[in-house]
């Protein structure tokens, strides 16, 4: 007997935005919620990442049920950067809409029912030596970002059951040296998770952050080495690094049904690993 399409696609008719998409975390994230249904807007910042999100797309296009994708390009550093992502992902759904090439029905609203905060960037820099650019560069997308992607976003939220999954670290509990603008701005992220869980729950929006240990990406690659192998020591499940699978099927499953009654809280995907 076939599974129900309920629990073959879990997330087929939705709509999901995920950040970073170009790579790491935010590229698992992205196959795993098309995977299971959804059309995914693959966002980057830099041109220069065109060929992995298109490849990407392939990817999602290559799937037995030919997953829905766009691509949008957006500097989230920038003030006008969040709110070009939805305009332009906007104009792209319309436009798909309008020409009825099978991407998405004609009927179908821009309706946005899952967006996942997963762009960020990290300064290894001990405080003595931090500057004002450091600072912006970090806060300008992980935390700023944030904020006015989700603010340009929440008019076009689905009016019931919408999905904000927010990407932080367990560095935000834990502290590491030489990471502090890192660990804070994730710290932030928990801070806002549980604000908007109190504001947009009445519809049952939900919202939560997901927070990884240590997982193998070019981005733990520019942490300093001693840390990921303590972590990946103290780590109970194998002591091992988790994988970027791993952290996506914790966020699809919060993204879907399984999600319902879970808000405002902070999943720790780490394989047990905890220094709070």
């Amino acid at each position: 007997m076939s599974a129900s399409p309920e629990f073959s696609l879990p997330l087929e008719g939705k709509l999901a935005i995920v950040t970073g998409a170009s790579r790491g975390i935010g590229e698992g994230i992205a196959f795993e919620l098309a995977r299971r249904g959804a059309s995914v807007a693959l966002a980057y910042t830099s041109p220069g990442s065109e060929p992995q999100v298109r490849a990407l797309a392939e990817r999602i296009r290559a799937l037995p049920h030919a997953a829905p994708t766009f691509t949008v390009q957006a500097d989230l550093s920038t003030t006008e950067g969040p709110h070009h992502l939805i305009m332009n992902l906007q104009a792209q759904f319309r436009a798909a809409a309008h020409t009825g090439d099978g991407v998405v029905h004609p009927q179908r609203p821009f309706v946005i029912d899952i967006l996942v905060n997963n762009a960020g960037c990290e300064r290894v820099v001990p405080l003595g030596e931090i500057d004002v650019a450091d600072y912006n560069e970090v806060y300008d997308v992980n935390v700023r970002g944030v904020i006015l992607l989700t603010q340009a976003a929440l008019p076009y939220l689905a009016a019931q059951h919408a999905r904000v999954i927010n990407i932080g670290s367990v560095g935000a509990r834990a502290g590491f040296r030489d990471l502090s603008l890192y660990c804070s701005s994730k710290a932030a992220l928990e801070g806002l998770t549980r604000c908007w869980a109190a504001e947009l729950g009445k519809n049952g929006t939900t919202v939560n952050c997901v927070s990884p240990g240590p997982v193998q990406s070019e981005m733990l690659d520019k942490i300093p080495r001693a840390i990921v192998e303590m972590q990946q020591a103290q780590t109970p499940m194998q002591n091992r690094l988790g994988t970027i699978d791993e952290v996506a099927r914790v966020v699809a499953g919060l993204a879907g049904r399984d999600g319902d009654w879970v808000s405002g809280q902070v999943i720790s995907a780490s394989g047990g690993w905890a220094m709070y």
